[in-house]
């Protein structure tokens, strides 16, 4: 069974850093590029960050670049998204995906597994 769970979410004020971690198990982590949406309250779910498995090519979208940094442990099988300078619109849910392909996109149906979301809150 393909699971992916995301930890380290939470409370931060703004200027602050967050680092999520999604750990997975059940598939061949190596075969597969990993992505980070987010969804903010009332708005639709987007991309932030992709990685792709080897080699590892980070992907950033315009929402994240500059300030999010993802990076992935293939022997923990765990990819982690950087936060840092966090604003209030990056109050929302974050979820992983996992797509088996071999480069990133943001097309939803092309991530065969999903996370159950986390939670971050920014605040003034």
């Amino acid at each position: 069974q393909v699971q992916l769970v995301e930890s380290g979410g939470g409370s931060v004020q703004t200027g602050g850093s967050l680092r999520l971690s999604c750990t997975t198990s059940g598939l061949l982590f190596d075969d597969y590029a990993i992505a980070w949406f987010r969804q903010a309250p009332g708005k639709a779910r987007e991309g932030v960050a992709c990685i792709t498995h080897s080699p590892s090519t980070a992907d950033y979208t315009d929402a994240a670049r500059g300030r999010i940094t993802i990076s992935r442990d293939n022997s923990k099988e765990t990819v982690n998204l950087r936060m840092n300078h966090l604003e209030l619109e990056y109050t929302a849910t974050f979820f992983c995906s996992a797509g088996e392909a071999c480069f990133c996109t943001y097309v939803e149906h092309r991530y065969d597994y999903w996370g159950q979301g986390i939670q971050v809150t920014v605040s003034s």
